[in-house]
This record gives C-alpha cells, sequence and structure tokens, in this order.
C-alpha cells in the first residue's frame, strides 16, 4: 500500500475541508451568535493537522492502486466526519462528544438524524453549517477534490470509483475523471442555485432558501425549524422541495446529457427513471387515497398534499416531515420506510438500495418463475434494452445480501442497548437509508437513545452513503495482502 502518497492526499483534502468553516464563520459574524471563535478555531485546526500530514510526504508521488483509493476515501470520510464534530463541540458546548460526532456523520452522509429537540434555540451559524455539511457530502468530498485539485489527477480515477455510488463507478460522462468530476458539481451547484431561488420566490426568506436548497439538493433533510416543512404551512414551498427532490433522486449522469444535448430524449429513454417515477406516483396515490379515506384530517387537499409530500419524501430518502407520519395509523408509517429502502436512481444524492439494483433484482425474480416454467428458454435481463452480465447481477445479489445482514446485525444491536424492536429495526432501516427520521423512539429525534446505539448508527450510515463494500473492504484479509 502506497502510504505516503496516501497520507500526502489525506493531507490535502484536510486542508482543502478546512475552507469549509470561513462561511458559517461569516454567517457567525453577520448574526452576532458568538459562535464566530468556535469555526475559526476549527478553521485553524483542521489546517494545521492537514499541513502536518502533508509536509513530510509532499514529494510522494507513488501510482494509486484501486485499494489504496478505498483506503484514502475511507479515513477521508472518517477524519472529516470527527473532524467535522468539533465546530458543532465548541457552538454547543451542552452536547456530549458523541453527541456531536452522531450530528456530523448524520450531515455529512446527508441521513438527516438529528440530536436536537429544538432547532429554532441554536445559533444560525450552527443551523448553516448542519445544511453546510449535507450539500458537501451529497455529492462527496473526495468526487470534489478530485474536481478542484489538479495534483490528484494521480490515482484520481480510484477515488472516483471508490467514492462515487456504485451503479455510476465505470461510466464516466467525459473522457477525464478530473473533468467528470467538474461536470456532476456543475449539475449539482446549479440545480442549487435554482432551488434557492424557487423556494426564495415561494416565500421563504433568504438564510432558509439558501439552507433548504443545500439539505434538499443534497437528499439530506435536516431543516432550520424543529416542525421541518411543517413550519411554513406553505403548499407552494412544499410543491417547490417535491420537485426538487424529485429531481435531485435522478441519475445525475442523465442531467448532464440532457443538458448538454439541449434535449429531454436522455430522461425519455432511461428504464431506471421510469421505475423511480412509478414506485413514487403509486407510492404517492397510496398514501393519500388512505390519508383521505380514513379521515387523518380535515379536507381532501390537506390529506392529498401530505400524502403526496411524505411520500416523494421518505421514497428519495431526504426526511422532510409536514407531519408526524410515524404517529399515522395502519400500514403507512411501514410502506413510507421499506419504500426508502429502494431509494433513488444510481448516481444520485439519494441512499437506499438504489432503483436500479432494485429494478435487476425484481426481473431476475420474474426471470426465475419463467425458468421454472420453461427450463429449456433462454430469458435474458434487459436494462434500457441492453442485456445485463450475469457478473452484475451477482455483484447486485452480493450487495443486497450485505445490505440485509447489516440491517439484521444493526437491528440486533440495537435491541441490545434496551430499545423496542420498532424503534430498534427503523433507527437501523433510517440510517442505513441515509434516511433521517425513524419510527417509535427515533421519529422525531435521535436525542433519548444510548450512547452505544448512536454510535452504532453512526457506522450504518457509513455504510449507507459508502454502499457497504467501500466500507467493508479494508476489514478483508484480501485487502491487506500485498
Amino acid at each position: 500500500m502506497k502510504l505516503a502518497t496516501i497520507q500526502r492526499i489525506l493531507g490535502m483534502l484536510l486542508m482543502l475541508s478546512s475552507g469549509t468553516m470561513l462561511p458559517p464563520a461569516w454567517v457567525a459574524f453577520w448574526s452576532h451568535d458568538g459562535t464566530v471563535s468556535a469555526f475559526l478555531t476549527s478553521f485553524v485546526l483542521l489546517l494545521v493537522v492537514g499541513l502536518a500530514l502533508w509536509l513530510p510526504v509532499h514529494r510522494a508521488r507513488q501510482e494509486l492502486r484501486v485499494r489504496d483509493g478505498y483506503m484514502i476515501v475511507v479515513t477521508m470520510w472518517l477524519a472529516v466526519g470527527f473532524s467535522s464534530a468539533v465546530p458543532i463541540t465548541l457552538a454547543a458546548p451542552e452536547l456530549s462528544i458523541t453527541d456531536a460526532v452522531f450530528e456530523a456523520f448524520s450531515g455529512l452522509t446527508t441521513t438527516g438524524a438529528t440530536i436536537f429537540e429544538e432547532l429554532e434555540v441554536l445559533p444560525l451559524s450552527l443551523l448553516y453549517y448542519r445544511a453546510q455539511l449535507q450539500w458537501l457530502g451529497g455529492m462527496g468530498i473526495v468526487v470534489l477534490a478530485v474536481a478542484i485539485l489538479p495534483l490528484l489527477g494521480i490515482g484520481g480515477v480510484q477515488l472516483y470509483r471508490a467514492e462515487t455510488p456504485s451503479p455510476m463507478k465505470d461510466s464516466k460522462l467525459t473522457p477525464r475523471v478530473k473533468e467528470t468530476a467538474k461536470a456532476l458539481w456543475y449539475i449539482y451547484a446549479g440545480l442549487t442555485v435554482v432551488c434557492c431561488i424557487a423556494y426564495w420566490l415561494a416565500g421563504m426568506d433568504w438564510f432558509d432558501a439558501v439552507t433548504h436548497s443545500f439539505t434538499t439538493i443534497a437528499i439530506g433533510g435536516f431543516s432550520t425549524h424543529t416542525e421541518s416543512f411543517a413550519f411554513f404551512d406553505s403548499a407552494l414551498i412544499e410543491a417547490v422541495a417535491v420537485v426538487f427532490m424529485i429531481l435531485s433522486g435522478m441519475n445525475f449522469a442523465l442531467h448532464f446529457r440532457a443538458w448538454r444535448v439541449v434535449s429531454i430524449a436522455p430522461y425519455a429513454g432511461d428504464a431506471e427513471l421510469r421505475a423511480y417515477l412509478k414506485i413514487l406516483c403509486i407510492t404517492a396515490v397510496i398514501a393519500g387515497s388512505y390519508l383521505t379515506f380514513a379521515g387523518i384530517y380535515p379536507d381532501v387537499f390537506t390529506a392529498v398534499h401530505n400524502g403526496i409530500f411524505q411520500a416523494v419524501s421518505i421514497g428519495t430518502t431526504t426526511g422532510y416531515t409536514t407531519d408526524a407520519f410515524w404517529l399515522w395509523p395502519g400500514f403507512l408509517p411501514l410502506l413510507l420506510i421499506m419504500v426508502s429502502f429502494i431509494g433513488g436512481c444510481g448516481g444520485s444524492t439519494a441512499g437506499g438500495i438504489k432503483v436500479v439494483r432494485s429494478m435487476l433484482l425484481y426481473r431476475q425474480g420474474v426471470r426465475e418463475i419463467r425458468v421454472l416454467l420453461h427450463p429449456n428458454a433462454y430469458v435474458p435481463i434487459r436494462a434500457g434494452g441492453i442485456v445485463v452480465a450475469p457478473q452484475t447481477l451477482t455483484y447486485i445479489w452480493g450487495f443486497f445480501s450485505l445490505y440485509v445482514a447489516c440491517l439484521c446485525f444493526g437491528s440486533l444491536v440495537l435491541a441490545a442497548t434496551g430499545l423496542d424492536l420498532v424503534t430498534a429495526i427503523s433507527a437501523v432501516a433510517a440510517c442505513l437509508n441515509n434516511l433521517g427520521p425513524g419510527l417509535g423512539e427515533v421519529g422525531p429525534n435521535y436525542a433519548s437513545i444510548s450512547n452505544p446505539a448512536k454510535w452504532a448508527l453512526v457506522i450504518a450510515m457509513l455504510l449507507g452513503r459508502l454502499e457497504i463494500y467501500t466500507l467493508l473492504i479494508i476489514f478483508t484479509p484480501a485487502f491487506w495482502r500485498d
């Protein structure tokens, strides 16, 4: 393993990350909330640590292998996650270290699970910082570094493949991986700007518009208000959120291709996108219909728009709420949590197993039934008119098996800490799917659960964000073998 080169890149990435402390410091200065020193101290600390790592090995230029890329990504997420907890601890000294780390990793992984019971009492700078964490974590810190640091060109493809969602690892939008990373960030930043303006025009003030555009495009779900979107009590604002949550749950490669050819043809021909929209539509119809006929709300309009909003928010693993959906009667809360396992499209900022994997798993199940009826028939599995290779299906089944295993093991760990089964299972599901709100005790927030449970959920967040393999691979003996 090229330890010197890994250390050099890690140091550079930490120095780059130190700059993310300056915007919240400016917000603290502008709002006079007394937290300027918390963010400036964190800036200096992160810059010094990064410089200390980089200086001794700044001449190292070894070619990275695939395993080196995985190691950099994992260590970077851990380093930035723990360092991101520093300003939270300094700005909110009443928090424990565990709570600060939980909040930081929840932001970076775009999970949206929070330990804060009242958001309105927090400094504006900390509210902004939480949103910024989700925005940076949405597309990925390492992908950002590959996009803007030419010095990371050596081994950049390994970093890109290790960090980006699995279904798009080998589908570069441009010939060079650095240009691909830039293209993704241009689309990401462009959507954020348009979303921010749309929120402002719909009635949000500029601060809420900026922070919510960050967490909407990142499919993160952090809000600046305890009531989330219920605070605004605006169907128009909710409609804007629904549109941009749907857009952010799509494969960003589709957005890039559509923008490049100035046509909607790339969307029309994508099988995964059609499946994604069908799933959201069916879930929204079921939710709206159930809330209407169950008489949960006084009128049909309120029931329907709450059903649509929560179906899209939970289905895309964003995690915004317009009501306490975990208290809705019947099967609906469980249905929404189950839909979050599917999540968004591959190559999006959404969590979950991803639509493309779920779609291929379903088609293979249908294929097996046909083969049972016609043993000698050749029944290929197609996606977008292309026959899916057997090794791709093997990979997907392996990923699905590990996903279920992580869910089961994590649920047992949380149950062992004393949580009831509904809370334990839904908490692991919500963190593994990078969703945020769960059922039972972790519906509104995660403040009441024990410290061991919070640490277990931090691991679940990382597993979900790095899509299982990237994190688990470093624990295999073969990874450390030359």
